[in-house]
């Protein structure tokens, strides 16, 4: 299969500078409210006290740009569906963003139009960090572990953006690419983990064990590569695991409907967490849609 035009979709950027420690640790019975607002595909907005921070914004019309090369329905055009609201109403009151990675459906040209070039944003390594401030950003800062910002603790997470035989292939490991996590953290305020574009790895398992999340958001829609089995992100049966691992947290799973390469739809995961029973652990928000925990 021909690879030359993939770093085009799976573009790869992060970046910047150390931040300084959090001071405390989140109580044990949390007595404030976490808003989540479900904007499309990967893109929510995270909302800790009067905090708010953007993660992965793709803000295009429908229909903007060709579908990813060498993916599952590569004919259709992304996103697949229109934003609920107008990228200035999205970008409304948002503090801080958070690109996990650079691909096209995490952070694209109608994005980086619409957001103010001094917001403070947050990327997982230096390469996506000079990337992003090649655009004109100013205040890129690397998220190398740890760090604090308007009273919240963001941590970073690992993980993998597809499985083991995938990235043992150079021409795909490399537009694949890294992809992180993020762990939310505020005293009084429940523990929020977003694992990212991510399959289900021991980064994953070891995120929940550590910071024993209360809310765990998962990429769920099942994104397929051509010519290869198993997906580039998580699906049905990692939500179904997430369930099980994290017993006292709520699921969110997001990521779905909006993307070409998406195999698994909002209706048949909600057909799915209700055969399993577990229906009341996990919320599938659609767009626009805004969540309190």
């Amino acid at each position: 299969m021909k690879l030359t035009t993939l770093p085009l979709v799976f573009s790869i950027a992060c970046g910047a500078a150390a931040t300084p420690a959090f001071a405390g640790s989140a109580t044990p019975e949390a007595a404030h409210k976490v808003d989540l607002q479900q904007v499309r595909n990967a893109t929510v907005k995270i909302t800790y006290g009067g905090t708010t921070f953007l993660i992965d914004p793709m803000l295009a019309k429908k229909g903007t740009y060709p579908g990813f090369e060498h993916t599952y329905r590569s004919e259709l055009r992304n996103p697949l569906v229109d934003l609920t609201e107008s990228p200035a109403q999205v970008i409304a009151g948002v503090d801080a963003v958070i690109v996990t990675h650079t691909h096209l459906d995490h952070w694209d040209d109608a994005a980086q139009k619409a957001l103010p070039k001094d917001i403070p944003l947050f990327a997982q390594h230096e390469e996506d960090a000079q990337l992003i401030r090649s655009q004109g950003f100013k205040n890129v800062r690397v998220l190398t572990d740890e760090a604090e910002f308007g009273g919240v603790k963001i941590t970073k997470t690992g993980g993998q953006h597809g499985t083991d035989e995938m990235y043992a292939v150079p021409a795909l490991a490399k537009p694949l690419g890294e992809a992180m996590g993020v762990v939310f953290q505020a005293p009084g305020y429940k523990t929020l983990y977003l694992a990212g574009d991510t399959v289900w790895r021991k980064e994953v398992d070891q995120a929940i064990e550590k910071f024993n999340p209360e809310v765990i958001v998962l990429n769920a829609g099942k994104a397929m590569m051509t010519g290869y089995e198993g997906s580039i992100i998580m699906g049905e049966e990692d939500v179904l695991r997430a369930a099980q691992v994290a017993k006292n947290a709520k699921i969110v799973a997001v990521h779905m409907d909006a993307i070409n390469h998406m195999s698994l739809t909002r209706e048949a995961l909600r057909s799915y967490v209700k055969q399993h029973g577990i229906e009341g652990r996990v919320d599938i928000p659609e767009d626009g849609t805004s969540l309190a925990f």
